[in-house]
C-alpha cells in the first residue's frame, strides 16, 4: 500500500516527522531493490535506540513501502502518542503476555492487504556490550512461515549516534548520517510447510537474524561475534531497562 493509501493519521504524522529527520540527518539508503514492489511482506531490522523506527520507517516510507510496526504495547499508552499510533493502524503488542496473540492476527490481516510489516525480532533494544544484534524471538518467523511471505533483513547503524541506548539527551549536532541496508530476501523455503514447532521456528527466526548481522557488518565494517548474545545466559531481562536499578520490595 502507497503512502496516499493510508489513514490520515499515517499520513499526518509523515508529514510532520520526515522533513525534520530530512534537516537533521543525512542518509545513505542501500539495497531499496530488494524490497517488493508490491504484496504483504515482512521487514526485520535490528535495534538499538529508540530512534531506530524512526530512521526504519523514513527508508521504508522514501523506498515506496510505507510500514505498519508491532510495538510494545507501553508506547500506545503515552497521551496523544498512543492515540495517533492506534488511528495510523500501528499494532500494540503485549509482550510476554497471551495478548500477543491479536497483535499476531492484526499483522496477518495487514499482509493480506499487501502492507509492510516492521518488525525488530529481538523485541527490544539489543543488550549486547557492543551492540550487535542479540538472540531473536521467532515472533517474526512465524508470520513468514504462516502467511508465506517473504523476510526482508534490514540493517540499520547511525541512530545510536543521536540516542544511546535507554539514554535520554538527544545528539543532533554536528548531523549524523543514517545508514540503512537492506538485503536479499531470507532463504526459509526449505521450512515452508513444516509444522511450526519449536525446531522450525528457533531455526528460522536465526537465519533472520543471521542475515540482519551480516548485512550489519557491512555497514560498520566489523566482523560480528561469533557466538550472538543471548539475555537468558547472562541473567537479564527480555525487556525493560537491564542498568536499571530494582526497587526493593518494602
Amino acid at each position: 500500500m502507497s503512502l496516499k493509501e493510508q489513514s490520515w493519521a499515517y499520513r499526518f504524522v509523515v508529514h510532520l516527522l520526515r522533513p525534520l529527520f530530512m534537516a537533521l540527518t543525512r542518509r545513505d539508503w542501500r539495497g531499496a531493490e530488494h524490497l517488493p514492489a508490491e504484496g504483504g511482506f515482512v521487514a526485520c531490522s535490528n535495534h538499538m535506540t529508540y530512534v531506530d523506527p524512526l530512521t526504519f520507517a523514513h527508508f521504508l516510507i522514501d523506498n515506496g513501502r510505507p510500514p505498519v510496526f508491532l510495538g510494545k504495547e507501553e508506547v500506545f499508552r503515552v497521551p496523544v502518542v498512543g492515540w495517533l499510533l492506534r488511528e495510523a493502524d500501528q499494532i500494540p503488542v503485549h509482550r510476554e503476555t497471551g495478548d500477543a496473540v491479536a497483535a499476531f492476527s492484526s499483522a496477518v490481516e495487514g499482509l493480506e492487504q499487501g502492507r509492510c510489516i516492521a518488525i525488530f525480532p529481538e523485541a527490544t533494544l539489543t543488550r549486547d556490550p557492543q551492540l550487535w544484534p542479540m538472540v531473536g524471538k521467532t515472533g517474526a518467523a512465524r508470520l513468514a512461515l504462516t502467511t508465506g511471505c517473504s523476510v526482508v533483513p534490514v540493517a540499520q547503524w547511525g541512530p545510536q549516534e543521536i540516542l544511546m541506548p535507554y539514554a535520554k539527551r538527544l545528539r543532533l549536532l554536528p548531523r549524523k548520517t543514517m545508514r540503512v541496508l537492506a538485503g536479499p530476501p531470507v532463504d526459509l523455503d526449505d521450512l515452508r510447510g513444516r509444522p511450526l514447532d519449536a525446531e522450525v521456528l528457533t531455526e528460522a527466526s536465526g537465519r533472520i537474524m543471521r542475515d540482519i548481522t551480516g548485512l550489519l557488518e557491512q555497514l560498520r565494517g566489523e566482523q560480528a561475534p561469533a557466538r550472538r548474545f543471548d539475555p537468558r545466559e547472562h541473567g537479564l531481562p527480555r525487556t525493560g531497562n537491564p542498568h536499571k536499578p530494582k526497587r526493593r520490595a518494602s
